[in-house]
């Protein structure tokens, strides 16, 4: 029996140097190997950006800083700076190297805090004990160029994986964009005839300037430079047959598009030296068959009304300035998702061609309170309430901005003696165009002012349309694996069946509540009447039948009150039954399976082991055999 034991006892020592010893050799050699199991692939990279940093040219190294210590008490910051990490995780290890991921706790008073204040990342106030927290990622390349998330927000949670994906790629790939600008309208600084003084660029034409290299075009041009990264159309109107050639054929030969028409752009006013300036002001925009070519409808003399986005309110409410909240919005294109606010003035609107070979994505759209209405109303102007005469919203939420993406082919003919390389339709990967129906959008006057502060500019916005422009070119700008890259979904899942439990109920009581409601108003109503009957005078004297009334209404209101307490707490009701079989299940259920399986399993086992002794023959019977 002893000897027995000491067998088993071996076999357990044995079995557990084998077991480190096969862990320690598939953490070598099964490092690189995951099964990503999750419903919507949390771990798993888009093929975008796989192969953006396959394609680093430069090593680029991020440095995570979080506070660990500061973030103990909050779980919810915690779990998504464990997703955070998981995700570099996945980065460094699809980049083959290129990339280094480094995570630092900055502690408060340290270098690692000086350092991380140095490279731009915000510390946010976690309580009144004066405890900052750090979540953010810098990162730099070996030409010491530095580009930073100050914060990352659980709510951008989607977009983490482009965010981070276009910033290496920018670090890894260090060459300025090119911007080819092709405007009618004076967007940088200069002298402003019709004001006859010099006027300063436009605010977004400075912040696309600090970000990329602008290669302005002149609109009386007959053809478009070389080597452009990107085109930037702004109210490109009269251009030359030429010129609407090239565009067509830089567009279907793969080169990203973004074009801002406008069937009244009011910031063109005209000729100052022509006397009918005013009756020029207001100009219209299109690219005629082009857009036709790409699918896309536009009308290029009616703009849109609407009554729900529509500035201002009573006799200043002008329907024809769209202040277009985030409901207008497309959140699932990381051009327009995330923001608040995007205003715009007399603008146009898109739609998909019946026959469209291409896709129609909207990014931007009004509400379903809106109509068109003609551009010709816009002029001259003087009381925007007139808008409103005639004005029957359609129901339809109109297109303000949109993406056109897929094959097209051209309409264009080649120019005598240039049909070598005349492209008749777009490469396998289609065309790839970014459509606004407004120029005004762009103008400082509609999102944000500029003031002077010790002699140095500053830029105070108050609405979006800024960031949606400098998104448009960003997204345009990187590579197709880049702009391919999805936002991913949150890790947070919301209790769908909770939820769906929650509207059921308020459905189911919301009537009753509001029965109740009334009659409880009702009845203070009455009760307050003639509490106050009762003050009006020391000798009003009131009645045994008044002070009975007055005792009904009180108690009346008692019982209301009570089953008002019982509706809500009927709402809750179905949520914590729903509660307590969760937890049944979690912690009854679940472990007496487990129990219940291994005890079948262990039975088994032991039914096994004693046939198995009732087979072999005793020792006796083997002896006398001998």
């Amino acid at each position: 029996m002893q000897k027995k034991s000491i067998y088993s006892l071996g076999a357990l020592v044995l079995l557990l140097v084998l077991f480190v010893a096969v862990s320690m050799l598939a953490g070598r050699w099964l490092g690189g190997l995951r099964f990503d199991l999750t419903e919507n692939q949390l771990f798993t990279l888009s093929e975008g950006t796989t192969r953006v940093l396959g394609n680093l040219q430069e090593p680029v190294t991020l440095y995570f800083y979080f506070s660990q210590e500061v973030s103990r008490d909050i779980p919810q910051v915690r779990s998504y700076a464990k997703r955070v990490d998981e995700l570099l995780d996945e980065f460094e290890s699809a980049s083959g190297g290129k990339l280094t991921v480094v995570r630092i706790d900055p502690a408060p008073f340290s270098e690692e805090e000086d350092q991380a204040a140095a490279f731009g990342l915000q510390a946010a106030p976690v309580n009144t004990a004066g405890d900052t927290l750090y979540l953010g990622i810098a990162a730099s390349n070996t030409l010491d160029e530095v580009q930073a998330m100050p914060f990352l927000q659980p709510s951008k949670e989607k977009f983490l994986e482009y965010d981070l994906a276009k910033m290496i790629s920018s670090l890894g790939q260090p060459e300025k964009k090119v911007i080819g600008l092709l405007s009618t309208l004076q967007m940088q600084a200069g002298f402003d005839p019709a004001a006859q003084s010099m006027s300063d660029a436009w605010i977004v034409y400075d912040q696309l300037g600090q970000l990329f290299d602008i290669q302005t075009i002149d609109p009386a041009s007959a053809s478009l430079p070389d080597e452009l990264d990107v085109l930037m159309l702004v109210h490109p109107k009269n251009l030359d047959s030429g010129l609407q050639y090239d565009i067509e054929q830089f567009v279907l030969g793969g080169g990203h598009l973004i074009a801002y028409l406008d069937p009244f752009a009011e910031s063109d006013r005209g000729d100052p030296a022509d006397p009918m300036a005013q009756l020029q002001a207001g100009s219209s925009s299109s690219l005629g068959s082009l857009l036709e070519g790409w699918g896309v409808s536009y009308d290029p003399v009616r703009v849109i009304g609407d009554l729900q986005f529509g500035v201002g309110s009573g006799a200043t409410r002008h329907i024809g300035i769209l202040s277009v909240p985030a409901q207008g919005m497309n959140d699932e294109d990381i051009v327009s998702a995330d923001l608040e606010t995007v205003n715009f003035s007399s603008t146009g609107w898109f739609a998909p061609l019946e026959d469209a070979t291409t896709e129609f994505e909207v990014l931007v759209h009004s509400s379903e309170n809106a109509a068109p209405m003609d551009s010709s109303r816009l002029r001259f102007l003087t009381d925007p309430n007139t808008l409103l005469d005639g004005f029957n919203p359609t129901g339809v939420r109109y297109a303000l901005a949109a993406r056109v993406t897929g094959p097209a082919e051209a309409t264009m003919d080649a120019p005598e003696g240039e049909a070598e390389g005349h492209l008749q339709q777009a490469g396998e990967t289609g065309i790839n165009v970014l459509l606004f129906g407004d120029t005004d959008m762009l103008t400082d006057r509609l999102w944000a002012q500029k003031q002077d502060f010790f002699g140095q500019p500053l830029v105070s916005a108050f609405a979006d349309n800024g960031t949606l422009a400098v998104n448009a070119v960003d997204n345009m700008l990187g590579n197709r694996d880049l702009i391919s890259i999805r936002t991913r979904a949150t890790s947070a899942r919301p209790f769908d069946r909770v939820n769906e439990i929650r509207v059921a109920a308020e459905r189911s009581y919301r009537a009753t509540e509001e029965r109740l409601q009334m009659e409880l108003e009702e009845t203070e109503r009455k009760l307050t009447e003639l509490q106050a009957a009762k003050g009006e005078s020391e000798l009003l004297v009131i009645s045994d039948e008044q002070q009975a009334e007055i005792d009904r209404f009180m108690d009346q209101r008692l019982q209301i009150r009570r089953e008002l307490r019982q509706v809500q707490h009927d709402l809750l009701r179905d949520i914590d039954r729903l509660d307590t079989r969760l937890n049944l299940v979690n912690i009854v259920l679940v472990p007496a399976i487990v129990l219940i399986v291994a005890l079948l399993y262990a039975l088994r086992r032991r039914k096994q082991q004693d046939a198995a002794q009732a087979d072999a023959p005793s020792a006796p019977e083997e002896v006398n055999a001998a």
